[in-house]
């Protein structure tokens, strides 16, 4: 089916872009882009802090802030995988067994 050749070419490219090689675990994109985001730790027990907005970055508002733990799956040798514009962080929502492939746009990373 063409369309599936397509969708497994474009995931492909995204690999490819970020450098990642996909391993035991198959996760899902989750496109983060539109949040300012920041990283707590970049390894085990890290987190990425992301908001809408900017000023609720910090403040850690219900309405705005969210937070999502860095996954570190054993079958990857990294879980933070930088490309020139954009972030890709392999999370663990900790909500419905959900983890993500989840990407940001670096020009929104606030340390």
């Amino acid at each position: 089916m063409e369309l599936l050749d397509k969708e497994e070419s474009i995931r492909q490219q995204i690999f490819d872009y970020f450098g990642y090689i996909e391993g035991w675990c198959v996760l899902p994109f989750n496109n983060a882009i539109e949040y300012y985001w920041h990283l707590t730790n970049e390894g085990r027990g890290g987190k990425v802090k992301f908001a809408k907005h900017e000023k609720n970055l910090f403040e850690g508002t219900i309405e705005d802030g969210y937070s999502n733990e860095i996954y570190t799956q054993r079958h990857l040798p990294k879980w933070i995988y930088r490309g020139a514009d954009y972030t890709m962080i392999v999370v663990d929502t900790h909500i419905d067994g959900n983890k993500f492939l989840q990407i940001f746009d670096n020009a929104k990373e606030r340390p």
